[in-house]
This record gives structure tokens, C-alpha cells and sequence, in this order.
């Protein structure tokens, strides 16, 4: 018999890096509500960031809904009021103190997640669903980690995400209707079609001046945010705004506004390659099957060099010896911002291979379950 699921779950979430923390969690929210049919509220810190995802959220307001999802603006100080069932404290954030002695009033206690982060790394295996017992109060925390292998919680992936992602793909009027939507013009014949998001990074240089000495064209979709100051300077500008088209030999930039997630989605699918950043455009990514490369959040004592290292050693399991060489060679390049070492030539004469292993990574991560589900089910376990 399978165990009962909580009916009611908060989520917190505290947005330290503008997109990634509440595009993670609101993926998550809306699929407990959407597809397991709970009762979700989801606590956010900033609204402003929550906003260029969703914009129809209201920054100004303190309660609203969207997509079934009763969303909170997370502030001090916190409400008293009664816990949920189940309780998420994603990405590192801290539960107001309050709110924690009313978890441990409740009877009975709630489920208590700590939601991790995604890594590759073989110790997640280990650790994945794991008790914390609280110092002080009759609580117990459990460590939900998503991750790559069987026996942890899997990946997001919206039960719709792969049908509707395929059929896009095998689309050329909902392709071309897209590109009409972002104002680019119909595809030239060769032409490669890339989308660029990431932190600052100094290689950026090398990499357009690569793609304008090009033998066919490329266009370049560059989403607002942080790297966009680094364009600009290629191009000998002050700023590029939403709407700029810079050009140099075979590239054409097009800076694209803050796109909605599903729009962003869209946009993974559309393109033939895909530069991505942080968790959750990398998921996207990879559900894209779609060519990528990857800039890890840079974190203190280079901590982050092992969760790329993990990550292409999974990946890249397989390949020919001189692809993966090439792609791991990229990668490493873009993350050290090592200017002389950006070889995109290199990278992209395996084309084939790239995109084929991105084909059937998507069905390898399938084959882990969807995180949502697998939270779920752990939660109903531990009633």
C-alpha cells in the first residue's frame, strides 16, 4: 500500500543569486500543486526577482496566487501561524525561529526538508535522505538532494516537459512563430542558432570573436542579466539594452528582455547550442537535449570545480576520447574565464556527437524519476 501524501506543504525560499533560487522552488510549487493536486504556500523574500520570471506577480503585494499556489512575501516580522504538513526549506535558507517552535507545538510534527542543491558528486548517494536531528527542540530535518544516480531525488521535470519539448522541436512553424515572437528574422541556411547566459566572464572575448570568424553565420541570443556588460565592451559600447543587434563579421547578437520561464524553455529548445549558469537553466538545458555548456555558480575554495569535474565524468561517459577532450577542454576554459584557452572550433567540429549524447542523456535522466514525485513519495514515508 503506498503511504498517504501531506496535503499541505510551505516552501521557503530566500533569492540570493536573482533567478536561480525562486526559479527552482516555483518549479517545484507549481508542480505539487498542478500535478499532485496539494495545497502549496511559498514564502519568497524578493518579489522583484520572483517578478522578472513571472510577470504577473505583483511585487507590491503580500499575498497572491498563481497557478494554484498561494505565494507569501517572506518578511520580518514572520506571522504566527499554524505549519503545514510538510515544510521546504530550500537552498540553504534559514526558517524564521518563530515558525520552528511552532513546528515543534504541532502535533503532528511536520515533515522537515532541507532541499540541496544538485550535484553529481558520488558522496550526494550517501547522504540523500539522511535525519538532522534538531539540538534543541523534538524535530528532525531530512536532507533531500537532488542528483544524477539511482538512490537520489532525481531532477525537475514537469510530466509535460519532454512532450511538449519534442513536439517543439519537430515543429518548424511553432519554431518559426517563436522567432517572429523575439523579432528575429527567419533561420539562413547554415545559419547556428545559440543562446548565451551566464555570470560575467572575461573569455566572452575570444568566444564571439570566434563565432564573427565564422564561415557561416551565427546568431546569438543573449537574455538580460549579468553578462551583458562584457558584451557590450566587446562591441565598444557603454551598455546594450533589450532590442540591440551588434554585429562583427559572421554574428549577429540579438539582446533579448528577461524572459518568462516557459519562454526560456522554449528558447533551450529552439537553439542549437545552449550556454547556461547556475541550477536551473542548466536543468533546463540538459531536458532540452540540446548541446551545452555549463558556467558553475563560482563558489569560495573553488568548491565548485568538483560538482563540473562530476558532472562531465557522468556526462561524458561513453564518448569518443577526443569529443569528450574537447568538451571538457571548453567547459574548463569558460569557468576559469582562461581567454587564450576558449577553442570553439574545437568543441563544435563534434557536432554529431554532441548532439546525440544530448539525446540520450535526456532519457538517461528520465530514467531517474522526476524530483517532485520522488519528494512526494519520501514525505508520505515519513508521516
Amino acid at each position: 500500500m503506498n503511504a498517504r501524501p501531506a496535503r499541505h506543504w510551505d516552501l521557503f525560499c530566500t533569492v540570493i543569486d536573482n533567478y536561480g533560487d525562486i526559479g527552482i522552488t516555483w518549479r517545484l510549487a507549481r508542480q505539487l500543486a498542478g500535478e499532485h493536486g496539494l495545497s502549496v504556500r511559498l514564502w519568497v523574500d524578493d518579489l522583484l526577482s520572483f517578478h522578472a520570471l513571472r510577470p504577473e506577480i505583483d511585487p507590491e503585494r503580500t499575498t497572491q496566487s498563481l497557478e494554484r499556489v498561494e505565494i507569501r512575501r517572506w518578511g520580518t516580522p514572520f506571522p504566527d501561524l499554524a505549519p503545514a504538513d510538510v515544510v521546504i526549506e530550500a537552498l540553504a535558507c534559514q526558517l524564521p525561529e518563530n515558525y520552528v517552535a511552532a513546528m515543534a507545538r504541532r502535533d503532528p510534527r511536520p515533515v522537515w526538508i532541507n532541499l540541496e542543491y544538485l550535484s553529481a558528486e558520488d558522496w550526494v548517494t550517501g547522504c540523500h535522505g539522511l535525519p538532522s536531528p534538531h539540538p534543541r527542540l523534538p524535530l528532525t530535518k531530512w536532507f533531500f538532494f537532488p542528483g544524477y544516480a539511482a538512490g537520489t531525488g532525481g531532477v525537475l521535470r514537469e510530466s509535460w516537459l519532454m512532450e511538449r519539448c519534442q513536439a517543439f522541436q519537430a515543429s518548424a512553424e511553432a519554431q518559426a512563430q517563436f522567432w517572429v515572437g523575439l523579432g528575429l528574422p527567419d533561420r539562413a541556411q547554415d545559419e547556428l542558432r545559440i543562446s548565451l547566459f551566464g555570470y560575467e566572464n572575461r573569455a566572452v572575448d575570444r568566444l564571439l570573436s570566434a563565432w564573427a570568424d565564422r564561415s557561416s553565420r551565427i546568431r546569438c541570443l543573449l537574455p538580460a542579466g549579468r553578462l551583458l556588460a562584457d558584451v557590450a565592451r566587446h562591441f565598444h559600447r557603454a551598455t546594450l539594452s533589450p532590442g540591440d543587434t551588434p554585429q562583427q563579421g559572421q554574428l549577429s547578437v540579438h539582446v533579448l528582455p528577461m524572459l518568462s520561464q516557459d519562454a526560456y524553455d522554449r528558447l533551450l529548445w529552439a537553439c542549437d547550442c545552449n550556454f547556461v549558469r547556475g541550477e536551473d537553466s542548466f536543468v533546463r538545458a540538459q531536458w532540452a537535449g540540446r548541446p551545452l555548456v555549463w558556467q558553475a555558480y563560482r563558489q569560495e575554495e573553488a568548491a565548485h570545480w568538483p560538482k563540473i569535474e562530476a558532472y562531465l565524468n557522468r556526462y561524458c561517459e561513453g564518448w569518443p576520447a577526443d569529443a569528450a577532450a574537447d568538451l571538457r577542454a571548453l567547459w574548463s576554459a569558460w569557468n576559469a574565464e582562461a581567454v587564450e584557452d576558449i577553442d570553439w572550433p574545437a568543441f563544435w567540429r563534434h557536432r554529431p556527437v554532441l548532439e546525440r549524447n544530448a539525446r540520450q542523456w535526456v532519457a538517461r535522466l528520465d530514467g531517474l524519476g522526476d524530483l517532485t514525485g520522488n519528494l512526494v513519495q519520501f514525505c508520505a514515508e515519513k508521516l
